[in-house]
């Protein structure tokens, strides 16, 4: 009886601090809101100040402890710098959630160089750059968790995104990489892969009822996705509750990739 009343134990996150990148709304905010309400110090690392400080703000109206950092993933020393003054400040990193991204969208035969160079450089590079910043600040913790954001086209091709699904698909290899490379450290690394969800970046296809609703038939659920639906997710692999959980990549669709 004992064993069953100390389950949620696993999920506490309590004296942990979490850097979420991009955690200034949309799927970003949906998952630092997570964590916090499993009681971690969340860290919201953006370039937008006016959209980081309204973040923390939420997250305070929620009752937990939220503090914003700028930071432009895409220049390894931003990166570096924001580890640097969030360990300072706030006393450890002990989770990073690599989310910030962007979509440059077109055809591929038509997409100009700066939008390829540019999707890459924030959804890989800075999802690298930001590891490379926390690692020593985790191996000091002798452990630490690391969760990339990748997407459905991480598994399927899009006509339109090919930049976007290049840079979501080799995250899934980073993590992989990471994790075998830094299990030593105890450091766990995974990553998430969101289906269709209803945020700012996808307005104007959701105003586009056709698609909406083809996205709904495909989905086994039957529904969008919303970021509370992130929250479990997190905290999952942010938690003692995924120790013996690396290198994997977990797709949050509402069974979109399995309806076959």
């Amino acid at each position: 009886m004992s064993a069953i009343c100390n389950v949620p134990s696993l999920f506490d996150l309590r004296d942990q601090v979490a850097i979420v990148t991009g955690g200034n709304g949309g799927l970003g905010l949906g998952m630092a809101l997570g964590l916090a309400q499993a009681g971690a110090v969340v860290a919201i690392g953006a370039r937008d100040p006016k959209k980081g400080f309204f973040a923390t703000k939420m997250i305070e109206a929620e009752g937990g402890r939220a503090v914003f950092f700028p930071v432009d993933v895409r220049s390894k020393t931003s990166c570096v710098e924001m580890a640097r003054d969030v360990a300072r400040q706030l006393g450890a990193i002990d989770i990073l959630v690599a989310n910030a991204g962007v979509s440059n969208g077109g055809f591929p035969e038509e997409m100009a160089e700066e939008a390829w160079q540019a999707t890459v450089d924030v959804n890989l590079n800075g999802s690298f750059f930001c590891s490379q910043a926390v690692h020593p600040f985790m191996r000091t913790r002798r452990g630490g968790k690391i969760v990339f954001v990748g997407s459905m086209t991480s598994l399927f091709g899009h006509p339109l995104a090919p930049g976007y699904g290049a840079s979501k698909g080799a995250i899934v290899q980073l993590a992989k990489s990471l994790a075998v490379a830094w299990a030593d450290d105890n450091i766990q690394v995974n990553t998430i892969l969101p289906g269709w969800f209803e945020t700012e970046i996808v307005e104007s296809v959701v105003k586009d009822r056709g698609f909406y609703d083809g996205i709904v038939a495909r989905t086994p659920a039957r529904r969008w996705g919303v970021p509370s639906d992130l929250r479990g997710i997190i905290q999952f692999l942010c938690s003692n509750a995924s120790q013996f959980v690396t290198g994997a990549s977990i797709p949050v669709d509402g069974g979109y990739s399995a309806y076959c």
